[in-house]
């Protein structure tokens, strides 16, 4: 199972309580390796097919270096270009010592989109590791430049079971802000805890896409990070909290 989310959680809880939050971490979501691994695994063996990579999460990124690594061609990814959404999902790449070429400022797959579509040409291939469940909007908008995407699931997010002391507090301890760091997660809340242990509480999304997704569901934002990080989730909490 990937650890990085459930390291980046720690970091977002760390910030929150020195800003004098009592803060209860739920692990919403468990990442697994794909059921079928080998598109990835033919994937990272041809990497060098590939004009671009385009990385939407940091755990895309661990899951295709950890196959180029088992196939012995991740020299090969000199010859590619990389592209990441956001800068969790960059900051992923930098740390296995290679260069991003394209990193939004806003970290959304439209937004990457727009920043390559002058350097992309028709008829370039595209890999695209991705969540099983990832949304489809940067993968449609490549198809739709004439780009050859392949697509392989990287990894699938499950939802994991929550504890019976933590359903316990959610039902004790009324909650005053809910901080959703994705779309899987506000579905893995609702669906494990119900959308009644929100109560009266404030809802703070780390980004437009989950910010799109409440607003769906009928929980509007009290707040936005202005950028998918910890400390940005913080202020955007801090913002929430004082109206």
């Amino acid at each position: 199972m990937v650890t990085r989310p459930r390291e980046r959680a720690e970091e977002l809880c760390f910030l929150l309580e020195d800003e004098g939050a009592e803060v209860l971490s739920l692990p919403l979501l468990e990442l697994r390796p794909p059921e079928d691994p080998r598109p990835l695994a033919s994937a990272a063996e041809h990497i060098q097919r590939y004009r671009w990579v385009v990385f939407a999460s940091p755990s895309g990124v661990d899951a295709l270096m950890d196959a180029l690594r088992e196939a012995g061609t991740m020299s090969r990814l000199d010859r590619v270009r990389l592209a990441a959404v956001g800068p969790r999902t960059a900051r992923a790449v930098k740390g296995y010592g290679l260069e991003v070429a394209a990193e939004p400022e806003e970290g959304t797959g439209l937004a990457l989109f727009e920043l390559i579509k002058d350097s992309l040409q028709s008829g370039d291939e595209v890999l695209l590791p991705a969540a099983e469940e990832g949304r489809r909007e940067l993968e449609d908008s490549l198809r739709d430049a004439g780009l050859l995407v392949t697509r392989v699931t990287a990894y699938r997010s499950l939802p994991a079971e929550l504890p019976p002391e933590a359903l316990e507090q959610l039902g004790t301890s009324p909650l005053d802000v809910v901080v959703f760091a994705s779309p899987r997660t506000v579905e893995a809340f609702l669906e494990a805890a119900g959308r009644e242990r929100l109560g009266t509480a404030k809802v703070v999304a780390i980004g437009p896409t989950t910010a799109s997704a409440l607003e769906q569901l009928g929980l509007p934002a009290s707040a936005v990070a202005e950028r998918p990080t910890p400390e940005s989730l913080v202020d955007a909490t801090v913002r929430a909290v004082r109206g």
